[in-house]
């Protein structure tokens, strides 16, 4: 069975899943995975179309209890973070995702984003410049991490003597989006969402006394202005803002750099030409290999995809990374192809869900890949990477290079 191929605690499947997905597509396109209970949904057709089909939802508690839906209600060890993760965009539906979203998406429009370019241009100079004064290091702990992070803190007003906490924070709560997590996970994503929350909670407070530019005052004004925005949702947005904010952008550099290190030929066409060549290349390499391989729903009406029968109540697991390889809709798709113009791939998602801050992350990848093409035009791997445990938000360690 293609299944028996999928396994996301294996560190060799981590490594490269691309073989499995291939076996999906072939074979399975729409098959149930006992060990995540789960229905894995494989073609691009299919989990394109998925995203956007209003019978599934991030959540069911907006239409069914969790006795209605068959499904346990959660540990109340782990409310904390049910209550943060609940309340923010990602994991809304209907009117309360629709009121928020309109709220914060004007931050960012393509014309607010492109304000930023300046700043986002120096402080990725900033940081490529500091890896080549000593000659090499790791690029993810040294350009990759620091950038998407400093970007969305000023954007919220986070002071900069607090970002440090941000990375671990995040960390520490993402870890509740992989497969299964362990109770350990869950304790540290308790303990992160606690932490976080009273720390936005006091943030919140000094901006309703003393507002100021950033979006967390915008969004407080906006409760006050009777547009029905709770202290919960915005602090659940904020977190959310933030840890979306920077863990796609960091993985899909990380990831990103190591295709093209592995790809001499590709990289040599992009440094000869990156002006020209960078728009399309940063959109290819999201697709080669995407940040975030998998993206959940819940079955709210009886559905049937690709001729399978897939009841209410059931969960399926769309599965990008693979979708962004089908060949169906992809030429040569495991061939990476920095000139792809005919490439929709969906890193960003789809429908109601798609990635609010696209614009933004299109900008720190162009402006990052930019300042390392051009300053480290001899930069190379010094050793091949390990990933990180996680498949769902799926990264390196770290990437060791030199200049």
């Amino acid at each position: 069975m293609p299944t028996d191929a999928f396994d996301p605690w294996s560190p060799a499947f981590v490594a490269d899943p691309y073989p499995a997905y291939a076996a999906l597509r072939d074979e399975a396109p729409v098959q149930y995975c006992a060990p995540t209970g789960q229905w894995l949904v494989s073609r691009h057709a299919d989990v394109s179309a998925l995203l956007r089909d209003r019978r599934l939802g991030r959540t069911h508690t907006h239409r069914f209890t969790h006795e209605e839906f068959g499904r346990p209600a959660p540990d109340p060890a782990h409310e904390p973070f049910h209550t943060l993760n609940d309340h923010g965009l990602l994991d809304l539906e209907g009117p309360d995702h629709t009121r928020i979203r309109r709220l914060v998406s004007k931050a960012f429009t393509p014309r607010t984003v492109e304000a930023l370019r300046p700043a986002v241009r120096r402080l990725a100079g900033g940081l490529v410049d500091g890896l080549l004064a000593d000659g090499g290091g790791d690029l993810i702990a040294r350009v990759a991490e620091p950038l998407p992070v400093a970007v969305i803190a000023e954007m919220l007003g986070i002071p900069e003597s607090d970002r440090h906490q941000l990375r671990p924070w995040s960390a520490d709560i993402t870890g509740m989006f992989e497969l299964n997590p362990s109770e350990e996970t869950a304790r540290r994503a308790v303990t992160a969402s606690l932490e976080f929350s009273a720390y936005l909670r006091e943030l919140i407070r000094r901006r309703r006394a003393d507002p100021g530019t950033d979006l967390i005052s915008a969004l407080v004004a906006a409760a006050e202005d009777g547009q029905v925005l709770s202290e919960q949702e915005t602090v659940s947005t904020c977190v959310l803002l933030l840890n979306a904010g920077h863990e796609a952008t960091v993985n899909t550099t990380g990831n990103g750099w190591l295709a093209l290190l592995r790809n001499p030929g590709e990289l040599a066409r992009l440094r000869a030409d990156v002006d020209a060549l960078l728009p399309t290349a940063v959109e290819e390499l999201m697709r080669y290999d995407t940040p975030l391989q998998m993206f959940e729903r819940w079955v709210l009406d009886d559905i049937e995809v690709a001729g399978t029968h897939i009841p209410r109540g059931a969960e399926v697991a769309l599965l990008f990374g693979s979708a962004n390889r089908d060949p169906a809709r992809f030429a040569d798709p495991d061939r990476l192809d920095l000139g792809r113009t005919d490439n929709p791939h969906l890193t960003f998602g789809a429908g109601i869900h798609f990635c609010l801050g696209a614009p933004l992350a299109r900008l720190e990848l162009t402006e990052s890949y930019g300042a390392l093409l051009r300053r480290a035009p001899g930069l190379r791997l010094v050793r091949e990477p390990e990933w990180r445990p996680g498949y769902v938000i799926r990264g390196l360690e770290e990437l060791m290079v030199e200049i």
